[in-house]
């Protein structure tokens, strides 16, 4: 069974119930025997949980201190391009925006790299808008060797391709995709993608299986919370997980938990997260699944992020742009979304340390494998 078939014999009105109907006592229970629940999961996402949002970090904490110890991977986006054939309301690069276009060439990018390799980062995430015909996978095959060559782990969030596509990509080095479904909920997804390839729910929806068939080290899932009800959407992206993690073992999982962020053209969030709401998210991911990976942008305030690395954090990115060669040369015309936290990686790296945590710039290298 596709996760497609699954996710279809689920009710989300049922869900939803059950969600809004849990008590401090399905609470307890969770906090009890949390890992690999779905029902815990459920609960710990509830908004009975709020009032156990201190045992709950406590316990975060601690799992994460034993799983990762106090180590915070460091990664960085690099921005390819922003052109993009879709029309998605919440985001600057949609096409009906007014903004400048930029695909980067093999120079400016080769220039773009430098620059990031001397902020000390080995693990980038190779971004760009959806435009299949331009920035597809003849473009993505002609950079990635130069990129592969500078970097020890690379990783993309790029439009969905084809699984042969994955598998060429894999070939040249590929280490990660990063796919997020940006809401479970089909009807949501239609009002918010009006326009292009990404209107179509369900090939977007299947793409994690076609990157997993080809043996991708490490798969990453999100939601765009703020889009629709955020609690319902975690769970959905819960039992995503949870299929992946039972049908393609072999791949490593993470999640991404941005909220929605003001950028040209964009939207309110329908159905607002709060921090204490975000911490929730965390902690309850947290005690549900004790490996995964969990990665907090610089959509968040340089506050909040410090306050929250010991409780879930494993991924962390730190002077980021968000438009094609904003390393080299910053143009806020360009950028997808509005970023909060704008210090510097020496920065978020000395309130790191301060807490006693420890950046690492390196813990991948092929050759390992």
């Amino acid at each position: 069974m596709s996760f497609l078939s699954y996710l279809q014999g689920l009710s989300r009105e049922k869900l939803s119930l059950k969600l809004y109907s849990c008590t401090g006592r399905d609470v307890e229970q969770a906090l009890q025997h949390p890992e690999g629940s779905l029902e815990s999961l459920l609960a710990l996402l509830s908004p009975a949980a709020e009032s156990y949002l201190e045992q709950m970090a406590q316990t975060s904490a601690r799992l994460t201190r034993q799983r990762f110890g106090a180590n915070i991977g460091m990664y960085l986006p690099l921005y390819l391009s922003n052109l993009c054939a879709n029309e998605c309301d919440y985001c600057g690069f949609s096409m009906s925006n007014r903004i400048k276009r930029k695909t980067l060439s093999l120079d400016e990018l080769n220039a773009e790299m430098r620059v990031v390799k001397a902020m000390d980062y080995d693990s980038i995430l190779l971004v760009s808008g959806e435009h299949e015909t331009k920035v597809g996978i003849d473009y993505f095959s002609s950079v990635l060797p130069s990129v592969k060559s500078q970097f020890s782990y690379v990783a993309m969030e790029v439009q969905p391709l084809k699984e042969a596509e994955y598998s060429q990509l894999a070939r040249l080095g590929l280490d990660a995709v990063m796919i997020y479904q940006e809401t479970y909920n089909p009807q949501t997804y239609a009002q918010h993608h009006t326009r292009g390839n990404k209107q179509h729910f369900e090939y977007r929806l299947q793409t994690p299986e076609r990157v997993a068939r080809v043996g991708i080290d490490k798969i990453g899932l999100g939601v765009l919370l703020g889009l629709d009800d955020w609690r319902l959407d975690a769970l959905l992206m819960g039992h995503h997980l949870a299929y992946l993690e039972s049908n393609f073992w072999r791949s490593r999982y993470s999640v991404s938990l941005p909220r929605l962020r003001p950028c040209t053209g964009g939207i309110s969030p329908k159905v607002e997260l709060t921090d204490r709401g975000l911490v929730q998210l965390i902690c309850a991911f947290r005690l549900f699944n004790h490996q995964l990976e969990i990665s907090l942008s610089t959509r968040e305030s340089a506050v909040l992020r410090d306050n929250l690395f010991g409780l879930g954090v494993t991924q962390l990115s730190a002077g980021s742009s968000t438009q094609p060669g904003g390393y080299l040369a910053p143009d806020t015309q360009l950028d997808q979304f509005e970023i909060s936290d704008e210090r510097t990686p020496t920065e978020v790296c000395a309130a790191m340390k301060v807490r006693g945590f420890n950046p690492v710039w390196k813990d991948w290298e092929s050759a390992w494998v």
